[in-house]
């Protein structure tokens, strides 16, 4: 691993500190799934930026309008945002600066393609998508059109994260480095077994389910529970690895893996309807250097501290790193550990107090990612978390259920963009859209 001098470190700090500033500019802002996460991104941008919610999008016509009240209270105009039940409607106003995606993960690639194309920088929550050719085509897609698009991966943007990559791991206090460990614990796999049902009146299923395979609806849907299918998420592998991987990625300057393998499957809870795996280990391996993934939604956590996290193994000491925290534990006894707890801004931002469902550890991570995001745009450059960097950490985690369901390690060639030697894994990187939908290509975006 490369270790920084004093002078690259104190660059690193100031360029960090410089992306922060964002200009006065007032920008028109849409979002694209107005839930949980949806208003949680977009309430922290309207903290941190004097920006017009001007468009809300849902096919929830309850959810949508909740959102369009929530939303007239937290802008300072008060004016309640247009709302739409299609986002391809939304688009063709063609007003748009920023337009925000959370969609769940199955709609991320047809919704940000078509964002990119009507003009509009973008934030797309992680993973970016649910195949690696969807991937692909929306990289392919934000540099033709020449948009800034950052993704939700915003432990590049947690301060005491930033701070704990700048002080311990880019100082060399690792030392050498050749094993990392990523890992959820979290019991947060659905458990129960509903029966199917009609869908509720306000909820479009059709237009909700777009290109993913028709389910019969069921409750665990419909809101938030829908990653407990694989047919509209990644799993806990591209819901909470992809964050973790990354995070290590950015930490360490690491790009792509060159072989990922994996086990596991639903080993203990087998009577929930989910069918996500409820146990999963893989690996990604770099040159020198493994990052080893394990997850199990059941049971104790390895580390009570660190129930969701990373901890990187050097030769002079050791980081844990997640979301409440991080330590430094050196080798060495003479030298000093290092604890840091997260920072919760509630005094600089009391809307955080009250807001339901927030998490508010990581409120601030999401607005400094919102900062580094306008940041980007008014220098027409790359924010932190680039799609780039989204696709390589949500193909790296889609690779890792590949090699789970095909039972093979699969060695990745990053140039063409393919797995090598192994046809029959190949045809995997696309998944079937349902009629009408197609599904989007690199070369023709």
């Amino acid at each position: 691993m490369p270790v920084f001098n004093r002078r690259e470190f104190l660059s690193t700090t100031a360029a960090g500190l410089a992306a922060a500033q964002v200009s006065d500019k007032k920008r028109r802002v849409g979002l694209i799934g107005c839930g949980w996460y949806g208003k949680a991104d977009l309430f922290r941008l309207i903290q941190v930026a004097p920006v017009e919610v001007v468009s809300l999008c849902d096919v929830d016509s309850r959810m949508l309008a909740a959102a369009a009240e929530m939303t007239a209270t937290r802008q300072t105009s008060k004016k309640k945002p247009r709302t739409y039940s299609d986002y391809r409607e939304m688009l063709k106003e063609k007003d748009l600066d920023v337009c925000l995606i959370a969609t769940p993960d199955h709609w991320h690639a047809l919704t940000m393609i078509e964002v990119v194309k009507s003009g509009a920088d973008v934030y797309c929550q992680k993973p970016i998508s649910v195949d690696i050719a969807e991937g692909q085509a929306m990289l392919a897609a934000a540099r033709k059109y020449k948009r800034v698009v950052q993704i939700g991966t915003q432990r590049r943007s947690t301060p005491h994260l930033i701070e704990a990559r700048e002080n311990i791991v880019k100082t060399g206090k690792l030392g050498k480095i050749a094993h990392a460990e990523v890992y959820c614990y979290y019991h947060m796999r659905a458990k129960d077994n509903p029966p199917d049902t009609a869908p509720p009146a306000n909820l479009d299923y059709e237009m909700w389910t777009g290109p993913a395979p028709l389910r019969p609806y069921n409750k665990l849907v419909h809101p938030r529970s829908w990653r407990a299918f694989i047919e509209y998420g990644n799993g806990i592998m591209g819901d909470m690895c992809v964050h973790m991987l990354d995070m290590v990625r950015w930490m360490l300057d690491l790009g792509w893996p060159s072989r990922v393998s994996s086990s596991g499957g639903i080993l203990m809870d087998k009577a929930s309807k989910a069918n996500i795996p409820d146990t999963q280990i893989a690996t990604f391996e770099y040159d020198d250097l493994k990052i080893v993934w394990q997850h199990r939604s059941w049971g104790h956590p390895v580390d009570a501290k660190y129930p969701w996290g990373a901890t990187i193994y050097g030769d002079k000491g050791t980081l844990r790193a997640g979301v409440m925290g991080y330590d430094f534990t050196p080798l060495d006894k003479n030298d000093q550990a290092i604890h840091k707890d997260v920072k919760y801004e509630l005094e600089e931002y009391p809307e955080d107090k009250t807001e339901e469902a927030l998490e508010r550890h990581v409120a601030p991570a999401i607005r400094g990612h919102m900062k580094d995001l306008l940041a980007a745009i008014d220098k027409r450059g790359r924010p932190v978390a680039d799609i780039e960097q989204g696709y390589i950490s949500t193909a790296s985690c889609l690779l890792a259920n590949l090699a789970l369901k095909t039972g093979r390690t699969l060695a990745w060639d990053a140039a063409k963009g393919s797995i090598v030697g192994d046809p029959e894994a190949n045809k995997l990187l696309t998944r079937p859209y349902r009629a009408p939908w197609q599904h989007p290509n690199a070369k023709s975006v």
